[in-house]
């Protein structure tokens, strides 16, 4: 190989360069993100350009950004970088804001110190911590076999995925019995065309607000208006520290929505309430950008015990959960599918 056809790379090299999965680098070509060149042969080649530009994209999706978002940043969209930028700039503020708080903390455990008072485990721990610790352990319900289930420090992401039949729900059900304060938001939340939200909105002006000034923000990432997405932001922007279970987050939403309410939900403030989701669309748990305070529950088809799956190609449950994903096309031509179940 010459030096010139040297400096190109193929689509899996690329991908391993870039620390993303092919699968990932072929959507950004879909949606217009990045422009392999060809070989004679007709084969993608990734030269130096597509490279940098494939590296910018990976950083802007690193930010918790949608691919519809990133799509638009690169095309000079002011109004969405402005929105992004203002976001990292609130979130960076808030760990400024815990950092302080921390520093207060050690200050006086130190002081303490000083004075010949050995600080209690549970204050050392306190001081450092960015948000108080949550946790979980239960026995698992049908058609588990009464295993112990446990989760320990709950991150603020949580995806609870698993193929048809395999207890996804039941287990989303249990788990918002067990937190504490947990509720558990069902399909039929936008039942009857929404009528039922829009009653419980207009009769709290302040929730109607936050409801209105999200459902703004989601619109401008590329979200399409519906009584889905407004029935969901009516249940994340309720007035509480409930920890919310959601079924099938993506229910009703189309791909652009999807994108956005994930973003949307990655740039909440650092010590928001975690929240549990079940899903099967790649476009909300997307394997190449689930961030380091995510979760993926994986409920194997065998009803073995869930665990918990590191999003990284050969972990153990990757595959399976990879093969429970699908594109929202596809989900919507499935949605509402049940398993059959002989009796």
């Amino acid at each position: 190989m010459n030096a010139a056809a040297a400096r190109f790379l193929s689509p899996s090299e690329a991908a391993r360069q870039l620390g993303i999965s092919a699968k990932a680098l072929r959507l950004y070509e879909e949606r217009g993100l990045i422009a392999p060149g060809r070989t004679p042969a007709g084969w993608r080649a990734y030269g130096p350009a597509e490279m940098a530009r494939g590296a910018e994209i990976v950083a802007l999706r690193a930010l918790g950004l949608g691919v519809g978002e990133v799509a638009r940043i690169l095309n000079g969209d002011a109004v969405v970088l402005d929105r992004v930028l203002a976001a990292h700039e609130a979130a960076l503020e808030a760990r400024i804001r815990q950092c302080g708080d921390s520093i207060a903390k050690l200050r006086r455990l130190r002081a303490d110190l000083g004075g010949g008072k050995i600080p209690a485990t549970g204050d050392i721990i306190g001081a450092v911590r960015t948000r108080p610790a949550i946790g979980v352990a239960f026995d698992l319900p049908w058609p588990w076999g009464g295993e112990r289930f446990e989760l320990r420090d709950i991150k603020r992401l949580n995806y609870i995925v698993g193929p048809l039949g395999s207890g996804k729900t039941r287990l989303a059900q249990r788990l918002a019995d067990a937190l504490p304060g947990a509720s558990f938001v069902g399909l039929d939340r936008a039942a009857d065309g929404g009528t039922a939200v829009r009653a419980r909105l207009d009769a709290d002006p302040a929730h109607k607000t936050r409801v209105a000034a999200s459902l703004a923000t989601l619109l401008a990432g590329g979200a399409v208006d519906s009584p889905a997405l407004t029935a969901l932001l009516a249940e994340l922007e309720a007035d509480d520290d409930a920890i919310l279970v959601i079924d099938m987050l993506e229910q009703g939403l189309d791909a652009a929505s999807q994108e956005a309410i994930i973003a949307h939900l990655r740039r909440r403030r650092p010590e928001a309430r975690p929240l549990f989701f079940l899903t099967r669309s790649n476009a909300i748990l997307d394997l190449d950008a689930v961030g380091h305070d995510e979760a993926i529950i994986l409920c194997p088809a065998n009803h073995s015990r869930p665990i918990c799956v590191t999003p990284v190609p050969g972990a153990a449950g990757y595959e399976a959960v990879a093969t429970c994903l699908a594109s929202p096309e596809v989900r919507a031509r499935t949605e509402g599918t049940i398993a059959w179940r002989p009796s």
